[in-house]
């Protein structure tokens, strides 16, 4: 486990911490439509079909405000190292969580997977330099066959890169 891991866990298992970083450092449309109120921490274990364990760092669910019964499932993986793999590895515990979801009845009626933010929060000294979308790990591929390249792009928070006087504004 890295240094400041059990930290980040700790402090991220606090509803009102997700729903700051979430409002003061996700700037996009949809974070405006969130139900705060219903944040819920999920578990982030998984047994693979292989029965090999699997964990991510924290998985909230949140619902969007009014009547829609949408979730919203962020997946917070917090590094202090850059891993040139991350986008394999979101992409890993994104279809992990996708299969332990099928298992809910509601997810089950309605025929649809829910959306999902995957975050990276990184806080090393070192420039984040690996890619943040997937299909760029995969070799380019000759005509047509690219379609089938599979493709997740994952938020990426770098705390040594935010602008001082952004932090202190916002007294996150």
């Amino acid at each position: 486990m890295a240094e400041h891991d059990g930290g980040y866990r700790s402090l991220f298992s606090h509803p009102k911490m997700v729903a700051d970083l979430l409002r003061d450092f996700i700037h996009e449309d949809w974070v405006r439509e969130i139900d705060f109120k219903t944040l819920k921490l999920v578990s982030g274990s998984f047994v693979t079909p292989e029965l090999s364990s699997r964990e991510s760092d924290v998985i909230w669910q949140v619902r969007w405000r009014g009547d829609r019964l949408l979730y919203v499932y962020l997946l917070i993986e917090f590094q202090s190292t850059v891993d040139p793999y991350m986008a394999l590895r979101m992409m890993v515990y994104l279809g992990l969580l996708y299969q332990e979801l099928l298992k809910d009845p509601e997810i089950a009626r309605s025929g649809r997977l829910p959306p999902v933010l995957p975050l990276v929060l990184y806080n090393g000294k070192a420039l984040w330099w690996a890619a943040r979308e997937l299909s760029e790990l995969i070799a380019e591929v000759p005509g047509g066959l690219e379609r089938y390249r599979p493709q997740l792009r994952y938020c990426l928070l770098d705390e040594m890169r935010m602008a001082g006087s952004e932090l202190e504004s916002l007294r996150n």
